[in-house]
């Protein structure tokens, strides 16, 4: 029986051992067999990573003539940063001044480039590795055929000190005929303190003026400018430069001389503080209707009415020396001092046009009154002071006057 119970047991270890060989070997063979399939080996191996792309550098516009100056250029640099940018203008050698983005990719100029110029661009990169690249480009600007400046009337240094009155358009006077105006007036622009309504009106091709819808409030700082450089006047026409200027508007002095009393009183800030006599135009030569504005004085003035074509050998010539001169339009009309017509003022009008005082009234309007003040006319049997006289912004009511803008 002991032989018997041993002789068992091992077979049964042995029966065993031999089971689990077995589910070994069908185990590998079930794996091996999966594998050689596809001949790929195991696991990853044998595979290639895929190249990082390489560095590349662009620049904006690219190899391009006739740009705009105020047109950037902009340098970028993909898959790595700017190591270097030089832009120079090839004729004169100066550099352009830029600023680099904070991730270091992009470039963008920051100087205004010059008309008819040509700028060389000179960038470089690297990516990750150090791997460097360079870019090379040229950027010529368009060379325009005339330049047109932007002049302020009035100049504003001839009112740093005074200040202008409530009544004072700001005139801009192109150098050359404007064609495409929408396109100037866009870059055109007053800031008024406290804010006031107001709107451009172009009296011509060369002449825009700017006016709010009523009189200037007294004390209003007035901040105009002309973003012009670059802008395409047409024609061939580009602005010349930006330009920026400050008016202040003093007291509001408002004359009002009224053909039928013969009378000018005098209002400041809202309040009468003086009524004189005056001899206006009369029949054959009437004064003109409207507001006026002030756009010169002097204390002794030549008036001649050859320089608005009445000229010697014509009955209405004249040609005098008059005190106390202050122009209110561009075709002779003036308020001054007249001692010839003394005797008529107050009762008649005898003038060719002017507003004629005494000696003391012609003096005093003289030492309050001065460019930008108003002098309204009424009842002196003229006719309205035309929009294009000077100033004569105030003929137009604010719808007609808002349908002078090339922007309307």
């Amino acid at each position: 029986m002991f032989r018997k119970s041993v002789l068992f047991s091992r077979r049964g270890r042995f029966g065993a051992f031999a089971g689990l060989l077995l589910v070994g070997v069908l185990a590998l063979s079930a794996c091996t067999s999966g594998n050689s399939g596809n001949g790929s080996g195991t696991g990853n191996s044998g595979q290639t990573s895929p190249a990082a792309p390489a560095v590349a550098v662009s620049i904006e516009p690219a190899n391009a003539t006739d740009v705009n100056p105020t047109t950037p250029i902009v340098v970028k640099a993909a898959n790595g940063t700017l190591t270097d940018v030089t832009v120079s203008n090839s004729d004169k050698g100066s550099k352009v001044g830029g600023t680099l983005s904070a991730d270091k990719t992009t470039w963008t100029s920051k100087d205004v480039l010059g008309y008819g110029a040509t700028y060389t661009v000179l960038a470089h990169a690297a990516d990750s590795s150090g791997k460097t690249v360079e870019q090379q480009g040229k950027v010529t600007t368009v060379k325009p055929s005339k330049q047109a400046n932007a002049n302020l009337i009035p100049a504003p240094s001839s009112v740093a000190q005074t200040g202008v009155g409530v009544g004072q358009p700001i005139v801009f006077q192109f150098s050359y005929a404007v064609k495409n105006k929408a396109d100037v007036e866009k870059q055109l622009s007053v800031q008024s303190n406290p804010p006031q309504q107001g709107s451009w009106y172009w009296v011509d091709d060369k002449n825009v003026h700017y006016r709010p819808k009523e009189y200037w409030q007294p004390g209003t700082t007035l901040t105009v400018s002309a973003k012009i450089y670059g802008v395409d006047f047409g024609n061939g026409v580009y602005g010349a430069e930006d330009r920026t200027e400050t008016y202040h508007v003093h007291d509001s002095w408002i004359a009002k001389a009224d053909g039928n009393t013969e009378q000018m009183q005098i209002f400041h800030n809202g309040q009468m503080v003086k009524s004189m006599p005056i001899s206006m135009g009369k029949d054959a030569t009437p004064t003109h209707l409207g507001a006026h504005v002030i756009s010169f004085k002097a204390q002794t003035y030549t008036m001649d009415s050859c320089t608005y074509g009445v000229c010697q050998g014509d009955p209405n010539w004249y040609r005098s020396d008059e005190k106390w001169s202050e122009r209110i339009s561009n075709d002779g009309e003036f308020v001054h001092e007249n001692p010839n017509s003394v005797g008529a003022q107050g009762s008649s009008n005898v003038s060719h046009g002017c507003i004629n005082l005494n000696a003391d009234n012609a003096q005093w309007f003289f030492n309050n009154l001065g460019l930008g003040d108003v002098v309204e006319v009424t009842n002196s049997g003229g006719k309205q002071l035309p929009v294009w006289d000077l100033y004569g912004d105030w003929a137009l009511s604010w719808d007609q006057w808002q349908q002078g803008s090339a922007l309307k």
